[in-house]
């Protein structure tokens, strides 16, 4: 069964996909992804994988805005994407090249590009979750593109204080400002021409970062191919010093975070969210109740603190200040 359900109290779809059951959980001997398994070409860089369980699929019932309601039901049409980062089985994002993740972001932005000419998709939401922790199912290093027939809640959010944002300030972008402001405090973990990658004020998450554009974007498709570079300097950086930040892979999120396709005049600004999951060597950060039930996170670390333990984390790459 694949189909949306409207929860009528917080107002948003609930995207049930029961095919998702039957999904592989850290398969011992063979994995789809790997060279020879013949799901994927026995020689390949970086390799974009139609998901086999995929939670929006373009052969399904369209979406109806219209059918929210107490039992609102309608069809999650749109398309779900794995993007292989490597044959390799066994190698953590942190070790990949910059001239590979400037692939990934290549596929990242055709693929973005691609769903834009679509009137049936309304948000490309491009992530990663790495690590057993985040419940990842198969451990080859890959990341994921969901094109949904709506904008998400988060991200309806973030558009909402946007907007009022901009509203109150002469029509200024929120990230803009903050961007402006963080690159002149001490949480800023690495920069370059044109991204900054910082712990942001109030990070709900410990050392999460994120990676912020210089220059005012909305998507991937603006990002110049100078840009692509700059990006995948920085991803680069910042996915050595998480895993380097306690000696083992970094349980954590990534989402990289777009306009929606179809509002043209939102102001939106073009990033990425890194949110991991280690809190110390030794301690996870588990979303419990007052996180997940009523939506307050209690932040066990100081950003600022984090963001300096980061700086040190090796192989560091300090600042260009």
């Amino acid at each position: 069964m694949q189909k949306l359900r409207w929860h009528a109290l917080l107002q948003q779809w609930v995207a049930v996909s029961t095919a998702r059951q039957n999904r592989p959980q850290m398969p011992a001997n063979w994995c789809p992804f790997d060279p020879g398994s013949g799901k994927v070409p026995d020689d390949y860089d970086v390799y974009l994988y139609p998901n086999d369980f995929p939670a929006f699929a373009p052969d399904v019932e369209p979406f109806d805005p219209h059918a929210a309601g107490l039992f609102g039901e309608t069809g999650p049409r749109g398309a779900c994407d794995v993007v292989l980062y490597s044959p390799e089985h066994t190698l953590p994002p942190s070790q990949l090249s910059v001239a590979n993740w400037r692939k990934v972001i290549d596929v990242w932005t055709a693929r973005t590009a691609e769903h834009a000419t679509n009137p049936d998709i309304a948000l490309v939401a491009v992530f990663e979750n790495c690590g057993e922790a985040v419940g990842v199912t198969m451990p080859h290093p890959h990341g994921q593109i969901y094109a949904m027939p709506f904008v998400s809640p988060n991200v309806q959010k973030e558009l909402a204080s946007a907007k009022q944002h901009a509203d109150s300030h002469g029509g200024e972008c929120l990230l803009c400002s903050l961007i402006r402001a963080e690159l002149q405090d001490t949480r800023v973990v690495a920069e370059n021409e044109n991204f900054a990658a910082f712990v942001p004020f109030a990070a709900r998450f410990p050392a999460e970062i994120w990676i912020c554009a210089k220059r005012h974007m909305r998507t991937l498709i603006d990002l110049t191919d100078s840009e692509k570079n700059s990006l995948a300097e920085i991803l680069s950086i910042i996915r050595k010093k998480y895993d380097n930040l306690y000696g083992f892979l970094m349980p954590l999120m990534m989402a990289v975070k777009q306009a929606p396709l179809r509002e043209r005049d939102v102001p939106y600004h073009f990033h990425l969210q890194f949110l991991p999951l280690q809190r110390s060597p030794n301690k996870l950060k588990y979303l419990a109740t007052i996180e997940t039930g009523y939506g307050t996170f209690l932040a066990d670390t100081l950003p600022e603190d984090m963001a300096e333990q980061m700086r040190r984390s090796e192989p560091a790459t300090q600042p260009s200040r």
